[in-house]
Order: structure tokens, then C-alpha cells, then sequence
């Protein structure tokens, strides 16, 4: 009798590892498809990007004629993104990583395969018409529906499907940002928020094919550059926790102020597609008058980390960079939040080293150690992944050496909106998806 059961528990164990090694398998296959995906979206939006200056440019030399055609244009792809999201994939609206979050928690189906060209075709269409949106949201959902049907046509129990589900949302975030550790630790960190070991290998290795196949498309050179800069002083240490502080008041506004213009959009009584439209144009006729202060925001980041960006104008693009990215996300088109809050984190830093530099001058402060704490402190203060955001922003600049500023950042930034009781965005957002969920329901 005793001998059955060890035979048994054997043969248990043998299945449960090989069960792993099939997971592995697959999330290396997802990686691979995701990083594919992944990559061909950021070439894409580039070309979109390339597109749009083109037009802008041209449309300069017409006077108003040119000025109509650009927010023709800009009007027309918002409308379109828009109505391909109704009409073929209503959860591939917004970032759709509180769409992912409903699935992993069981609170919501599986997105189907025509989410993935719609959310890739929608948000080429409303990136590229300059909304201020990032492309991480797209690669995450994207991933996570490769993830998903992977495991759908491999069989996998329940289980693995959300393991492969979550490993393809870790590749696509990866991908996006050339972050491959930071795309493990946001499944483990955001996604799940715990740790699972089956959950952890798959992330890590969907992570690692999704970059390998990135970086012969895309290289495997960092997001951004920084120039030359020392570990800051014991002296200027404080400043940092100020900092964090700082962000996590910012990042309290920021969470209210983009659900409020949220609910502001949807009160409009227009057709949802005419709503894109309106914002499109109005983006469109930015993009004709300043046409850098349009789009995700990476400029915008490489500028306050480099300290390029003219700081005469520093409040006034911070102030216009926070209502565009709430009311492009409020147009219910694909486009995720990270990218233009990373600029934002990164502007809003600056701006507080350069005020740190004139109020202590006798201090070596330099203002693009701050840009870069900033983009941190803020990213943790609205998604409360502080883990997350240290290693994305570590990966994508290779400061290593802020680390500890970082954390002391961190701290208070994930601190001050605790204790104001203000949920993490992504929370707040799928609470908003699960309600129109119920109310389409009850319909």
C-alpha cells in the first residue's frame, strides 16, 4: 500500500514537471509572437509619426487650407480607431490593461483575436494622429490575447491559459519599452499582484524571447540617453523624499482629473465616434500651430532627462502635456498611459531640480537626476507598482546609480495617496470597465 502511493506521488510529480515544461515551452513561443507584434507596432507608429510631420510640414506652407487638411486628417483617424473599436472590439478602447487585469482576476472573458488588429490598426490610427497616448497599453493587451490563444490552442488547463496570458502581457510591456525585467516584474507586481512560480517562469520567459526577437527589428540600444551625471551628494539626498512627495500629490490630481474628464466625454450626448472626432480635430489644430507638443512623449521625456528642454516654457508644456493625455484617453481610442506620464514625471522633475538649483544654489543639483526620479516617483504615485517603475525607468536610461534615490522617491510617492485614500489607476479604470460590463448586461 505504501509503495502505491509513493508510485503515485511520483508519477504526480513527474506530470506536474512536465506540465512546467510545456508551460515554459509556450511562453517562449508567446514571447517570440508578442515581441514580433510588439516591434512592428513601435515600427509602425514611427512611420506614423514620420507621416504626421510630413503632413504638418506641408500644410504649414498652405495657410488654411493646410491647417483644415491637418485636422481633417487628425479627425478622420480618431473617428475611424473609434469606430473600428465599437464595432468589432469594444475592450481594445484605452490602454486595455484593465481589461487584462478583469481576466486574470476572473472578473471578465478573454478578449478574441480580431482585438488584436484593431487595437494595432486603431492605435496606429490615433498615435499617429498625435494624441497623447502610449503605445504600452496596445503591447500589453496584444500580448496577452496572443498569451491567451496560444494556451487555447495548445489546451492548456485554466491555469496555464492565465499564466501564458500574463507571460504575453509581461512581452508586450518588455517589447514596448526594451524593458525586458521590467515586463516579468510588472505580471508579478500589477497583473497578479503575487508571487506564483509557474506565473514567474512563464513572465520571465516570454520576457526574454520578446526582447530577442525586439532587438532584431528595433536594436538593442536604451530608450533614452542621459548625459554624464554623479551620484548626487548626501546634501541633496532630502530633496529626493521632497520629490517623492511632490509626485505623489501630483499623482492624487492626476488619477482624479483623468477619470473626471473621462466621465466628462461620456456625458457629452454626441455619438461616440463624433466625440473622437471633436478630439482629434482639436489635436490636429495643435499639431498645425506646435507641432512637437503632440504625441506619446518620448521627446518630451529625452528633453527633460538631457536637459534640452527650454525651460522658459517648461510650466506651460507641463501644464498642456497633463489635460492632453486626459482628454486623448478620454476619446476611448487604443493608447495606453505610461509613455505620456513618463513624460510628465519627467518634466514635472525638472521642473523641481531647476527651482531646487535656484533656491540652494550652493548645491550641485542637477536638475536631470531629478527628470529622471521624477518619471519613477510619478509612475508609482498613479499605478502604485513601485517595482515596476524603478526597473523600467533603470532599464530604459541605464542610471544605475540613482537606485537609491529612486527608492527614497518611491517611498513617499506610493505614501502621500495611500494615506489620501486614492486607488491606483489601473484599479480605478477596471472598476469603471467591470460597471459598463453590468450595465450592458442589464440592457
Amino acid at each position: 500500500m505504501n509503495l502505491r502511493v509513493e508510485v503515485e506521488s511520483e508519477v504526480a510529480v513527474e506530470s506536474g514537471d512536465m506540465s512546467l515544461f510545456y508551460l515554459s515551452i509556450l511562453a517562449l513561443l508567446v514571447g517570440g509572437l508578442a515581441g514580433l507584434v510588439g516591434a512592428m507596432f513601435r515600427l509602425a507608429l514611427m512611420a506614423a509619426d514620420r507621416l504626421r510631420d510630413a503632413v504638418v510640414h506641408w500644410a504649414q506652407g498652405g495657410e488654411i487650407i493646410g491647417f483644415l487638411v491637418v485636422v481633417g486628417l487628425c479627425a478622420i483617424a480618431a473617428l475611424i480607431s473609434v469606430w473600428m473599436v465599437r464595432r468589432f472590439a469594444p475592450h481594445a478602447s484605452g490602454s486595455g490593461i484593465p481589461h487584462v487585469e478583469a481576466v486574470l482576476h476572473s472578473e471578465a472573458a478573454p478578449a478574441p483575436f480580431i482585438l488584436l488588429p484593431v487595437k494595432f490598426f486603431g492605435g496606429c490610427l490615433a498615435i499617429g494622429a498625435g494624441l497623447a497616448l502610449g503605445r504600452e497599453g496596445p503591447s500589453v493587451q496584444m500580448g496577452a490575447v496572443i498569451g491567451h490563444l496560444t494556451g487555447d490552442a495548445f489546451r492548456r488547463s485554466k491555469a496555464d491559459n492565465c499564466a501564458l496570458l500574463a507571460a504575453g502581457a509581461g512581452a508586450g510591456l518588455a517589447t514596448a519599452f526594451n524593458a525586458p525585467m521590467a515586463g516579468a516584474v510588472f505580471v508579478l507586481e500589477e497583473l497578479t499582484q503575487k508571487f506564483d512560480q509557474r506565473v514567474a517562469i512563464a513572465a520571465l520567459a516570454a520576457s526574454s524571447t520578446a526582447i530577442a526577437v525586439a532587438h532584431l527589428l528595433l536594436g538593442d540600444a536604451p530608450d533614452f540617453t542621459i548625459p554624464k551625471l554623479v551620484y548626487p551628494a548626501p546634501a541633496i539626498g532630502p530633496l529626493f523624499f521632497i520629490l517623492g512627495a511632490v509626485m505623489g500629490l501630483f499623482g492624487v490630481v492626476y488619477n482624479r482629473v483623468l477619470l473626471a474628464t473621462i466621465s466628462a466625454v461620456e456625458r457629452l450626448r454626441l455619438a461616440p465616434e463624433n466625440k473622437a472626432a471633436m478630439i482629434g480635430a482639436m489635436v490636429g489644430a495643435l499639431a498645425w500651430f506646435a507641432p512637437g507638443l503632440v504625441g506619446g512623449g518620448d521627446a518630451f521625456t529625452q528633453a527633460a532627462i538631457s536637459g534640452s528642454q527650454d525651460l522658459f516654457f517648461l510650466p506651460f508644456v507641463l501644464a498642456l502635456r497633463f489635460g492632453l493625455g486626459s482628454i486623448s484617453y478620454g476619446s476611448g481610442t487604443p493608447g495606453g498611459i505610461f509613455a505620456p506620464l513618463l513624460a510628465l514625471g519627467a518634466l514635472a522633475g525638472l521642473l523641481f531640480g531647476v527651482v531646487c538649483g535656484l533656491l540652494l544654489p550652493g548645491l550641485d543639483i542637477q536638475p536631470q537626476a531629478f527628470a529622471i526620479v521624477g518619471m519613477t516617483a510619478l509612475f508609482t504615485a498613479v499605478v502604485r507598482a513601485p517595482l515596476t517603475g524603478i526597473v523600467l525607468v533603470t532599464e530604459m536610461t541605464g542610471a544605475v546609480f540613482l537606485l537609491l534615490p529612486m527608492l527614497a522617491a518611491c517611498f513617499l510617492a506610493m505614501l502621500a495617496p495611500t494615506l489620501l485614500n486614492d486607488p491606483p489607476v489601473y484599479h480605478s479604470l477596471r472598476e469603471r470597465l467591470l460597471s459598463q460590463e453590468r450595465a450592458r448586461e442589464r440592457e
